[in-house]
């Protein structure tokens, strides 16, 4: 079983579909990755404020917030690989902006927030549409794998990416952003070159009715809707990535280099949780494994919090991301495969809004209760708030939990 799961793999990644599109999601995810680096530690460097760094979150979702009905409805409605290679154009030329105000010397915050809502926005869009793709690079029956590799290739860039900002902001604040520039035009080229028998759509003017479609959805179809809401939920209350920049200077005394350390090793574990799980997909109990995934979660964020060995920081953050991929792959295969093709955008977009929502409002949550608690008792609270969600998630959506299998 386990060669035949090795030999399939393998398949999937010479299938040239999946394999420009597996590399244009790693490169996209490279340069966000290098820019959350840079980006955080700049704006704390500038103004030494928890707060701020919340902002920083909070400048991104809410371009999520306004703009995820309509991107959903464009991602069903453009050739959504035009939507994605438009978005990552914008991106590295807003990238660039940002590398040429640092070298220049006038980059403030002002300008990084801006640069941020920028990212919101193209998010917004290039997010909901490349996730509608995959189905249709890879065979029906590969999609849990497609989802894994995908998943991987993220990873893959992200325990490089942050490593990479942290480094080469130590030799200048502008040259991270100008390599995720040079990596955001590569996704571009890469995303561009996909072939797929996907028919145009007739483009027609959105109503209120098709713009919803995704919400309702999502709220008729019960297992859906709880592992959407629980991913919102319990990542929204554990975000301690946002206050990295602060672990990383003042709790475990090191400098951007360790905190780019910090910010990729949760992709270290998710890499290897992916590498098992391309190998040898979970074929029972998937349900029951994604709470006690989510629940993991939480345990670690309370060991991140209590940390202060570097080398016990960095084994937390890995588990952490060990733990999320197995929630991410259950929830995104689950999601693909409850949705026919033509709303997958659509709901692909309102599990977009869940999840920025989770990642930047939880962001701008911790940023708010470490400047009135503290660092330590806001991440810790985090913890112990996301393993009390995955409890009562289990409690509210029973049938989620008795999910045997993704079929």
């Amino acid at each position: 079983m386990t060669a035949r799961n090795s030999e399939a793999a393998t398949l999937l990644l010479h299938h040239r579909p999946f394999q420009l599109y597996f590399w244009g999601r790693g490169f996209s995810n490279f340069s966000r990755q290098i820019v959350a680096v840079a980006v955080g530690w700049q704006v704390y460097a500038l103004t030494g404020s928890a707060f701020a760094l919340g902002m920083v979150g909070l400048v991104q979702f809410l371009p999520t917030a306004v703009l995820t009905f309509i991107a959903g409805h464009a991602a069903d409605r453009y050739d959504r690989k035009r939507v994605v290679q438009l978005c990552q154009m914008v991106e590295g030329i807003t990238a660039a902006g940002l590398a040429w105000g640092s070298f220049a010397g006038w980059l403030s915050v002002a300008h990084i927030f801006l640069a941020s809502g920028i990212f919101g926005v193209t998010s917004a869009f290039e997010r909901p549409a490349a996730a509608a793709m995959l189905p249709a690079v890879v065979p029906a029956q590969m999609l849990q794998k497609g989802t894994a590799l995908t998943s991987g290739a993220m990873q893959l860039a992200s325990i490089s990416g942050p490593a990479l900002g942290g480094l080469t902001y130590a030799l200048s604040p502008g040259f991270p952003y100008a390599v995720t520039a040079v990596f955001w035009l590569m996704a571009g080229m890469f995303n561009g070159a996909i072939q797929t028998d996907r028919p145009a759509r007739t483009v027609d003017v959105p109503t209120l009715s098709s713009l919803f479609a995704g919400v309702r959805f999502v709220r008729d179809n019960p297992n859906v809707l709880g592992t959407i809401s629980l991913d919102l939920f319990a990542v929204l209350l554990g975000g301690a990535t946002a206050l990295l920049p602060i672990y990383a200077s003042d709790i475990l005394h090191t400098g951007p280099w360790g905190l780019g350390v910090l910010r990729g090793a949760p992709a270290v574990g998710a890499l290897l949780m992916t590498t098992v799980l391309a190998r040898q997909a979970i074929s029972r109990r998937v349900g029951l494994r994604m709470f006690q995934a989510v629940i993991l979660f939480g345990v670690a964020t309370i060991v991140f919090a209590l940390s202060r060995e570097i080398g016990l920081s960095i084994f937390a953050l890995a588990v952490m991301g060990a733990a999320d991929t197995v929630s991410v792959v259950i929830r995104l295969s689950l999601v693909q495969l409850a949705t026919p093709d033509e709303m997958r955008g659509r709901v692909g977009a309102v599990n977009f809004l869940f999840i920025n929502a989770s990642n930047q409002l939880g962001e701008f949550e911790s940023g708010i209760t470490a400047a009135l608690f503290g660092a330590v008792p806001a991440t810790l609270l985090g913890g112990v708030g996301t393993i009390l969600v995955a409890l009562l998630w289990m409690k509210l959506f029973p049938a989620l939990r008795k999910v045997e299998r993704l079929e």
